[in-house]
């Protein structure tokens, strides 16, 4: 094959297109990240031979199956579940299963994907996947969750194992619902084995899984601050979301002397002008992960603070957004609105939080932007740790593993700056060098296997 044979960008987004009708997530995604590709390997025939892209793209498998459970009244529900195992050329297959009504096919195939790149740049020997299922776990009893957590490990037992795929928690998926999982593993196999990631304590997890990825989001955003000789002390934050990964992220934050002012949940935002504090911040805690409440109810307790319903924090003034909620949460017009009001750095929490055209934006005004496959992998790479010490049988002090993520997410930042650097003095294009240093790892190991 000559090079002048080779498919163009539009040309292999056209046949992506044509592959995945009606999931426009997962062709976000892959489009995101082959305009870099595309450019790296222009003139590197091997990759062009071997169809290297062109294989990642397409997931290894994809099972589909029915879960069926019955709520409290008595009421067969039915609702459908999906493994997406994307690529296992450098470790078993690793990502997250998610539980919420906005979980489709197209969804975690994106994710999937965007999982094979992050899990790469950790340097981990970890592949990409991701499930879920259609399944709403707000408003439903602890039993009523057990009981599906339980069917679906039923049917998702059959593909999963320490050596084969390694699931974690995720949206709508905590503690509560990776006990009720691997409980049912436990019972079915009758094995004790590291199968999941994010357990308890008590039954081989691992300290700081459930605070890595919101502080992992804040040390990528430090080393990108350091690398251009700012910092974060006194400096206004706004982050979007109340889960985990935001609310880990305004606690690191405050720790490292910002002030972070915003959060949110599906329906608003808060802006508290005085700045979460510890304090503030524990109420927040207990208002979503033991009241399970809404975000609104923080301005009856702190009246100085302001309730946008319906909008998200992207207007409020700051040198920083950390996008910690969801898919496509920052857009295009919001992007600018955050370069207008002096906006200096983004660093992603959530998974693909701007879309395409929030990140042109970023980039043609040459802002620090952390993209998620690098800025928010510190979870999965707890969640590999937590792999390791299952299998050693051992548990790691909280020192040794805030070391340790502290040194993945600078070893992340390093391979970014590796392949990102630009013919503008200072600036370092992220996105450009977090999908090549993901690829370059994926696709040389893909090359060794040969066609398979």
């Amino acid at each position: 094959m000559a090079l002048n044979d080779h498919v163009d960008l539009d040309g292999f987004i056209a046949g992506l297109k044509k592959r995945n009708p009606g999931q426009p997530e997962f062709v976000q995604a892959v489009q995101e990240v082959a305009e870099d590709i595309f450019e790296f390997i222009a003139d590197k025939e091997i990759y062009h031979e071997y169809q290297i892209l062109r294989r990642i793209v397409e997931p290894d498998r994809i099972v589909s199956f029915r879960v069926c459970w019955e709520d409290d009244k008595g009421n067969i529900r039915v609702q459908r579940g999906w493994r997406v195992q994307n690529n296992n050329s450098i470790g078993p297959y690793k990502g997250g299963i998610r539980f919420h009504p906005s979980v489709t096919e197209s969804v975690l195939k994106f994710l999937a994907f965007e999982q094979t790149f992050k899990n790469s740049l950790t340097g981990l020997p970890m592949g990409g996947g991701k499930g879920g299922a259609n399944f709403n776990p707000q408003g439903k009893s602890d039993h009523e969750v057990m009981r599906f957590c339980q069917s679906f490990m039923t049917e998702l037992y059959r593909h999963v194992g320490h050596d084969v795929d390694v699931p974690a928690g995720d949206i709508g998926v905590g503690a509560r619902e990776i006990g009720y999982m691997f409980g049912q593993y436990k019972r079915i196999t009758n094995e004790f084995t590291g199968v999941l990631t994010g357990k308890g304590l008590a039954f081989g997890g691992s300290l700081i899984r459930t605070e890595a990825t919101g502080y992992g989001a804040v040390y990528f955003l430090e080393r990108m601050l350091t690398h251009c000789k700012q910092d974060l002390f006194g400096k206004t934050a706004v982050v979007s979301g109340s889960g985990n990964v935001a609310t880990y992220a305004v606690e690191k934050l405050i720790d490292l002397g910002a002030k972070p002012v915003t959060l949110s949940d599906s329906g608003g935002f808060i802006h508290d002008p005085h700045g979460f504090d510890h304090e503030r911040l524990e109420w927040v805690k207990e208002l979503k992960n033991v009241r399970r409440g809404r975000i609104s109810e923080y301005v009856k307790e702190f009246p100085k603070a302001t309730y946008h319903e319906g909008q998200r924090p992207w207007g409020v003034p700051c040198d920083f957004a950390l996008p910690c909620a969801t898919q496509n949460e920052l857009t295009g017009e919001d992007a600018k609105v955050l370069i207008k009001n002096g906006c200096i750095a983004v660093s992603e929490g959530a998974n693909m939080p701007t879309d395409l055209a929030g990140i042109k934006a970023f980039k043609d005004a040459k802002i620090l932007y952390g993209p998620s496959k690098a800025a928010n992998a510190g979870g999965v790479a707890v969640s590999g740790l937590e792999m390791s010490q299952n299998s050693a049988r051992q548990s790691w002090k909280e020192a040794e593993l805030q070391q340790l993520l502290r040194d993945i997410m600078d070893g992340i930042h390093g391979r970014c700056v590796e392949y990102g650097e630009t013919n503008t003095p200072g600036y370092v294009d992220y996105v450009k060098g977090a999908n090549i240093a993901g690829f370059v790892k994926v696709a040389d190991a893909m090359l060794a296997y040969g066609v398979v």
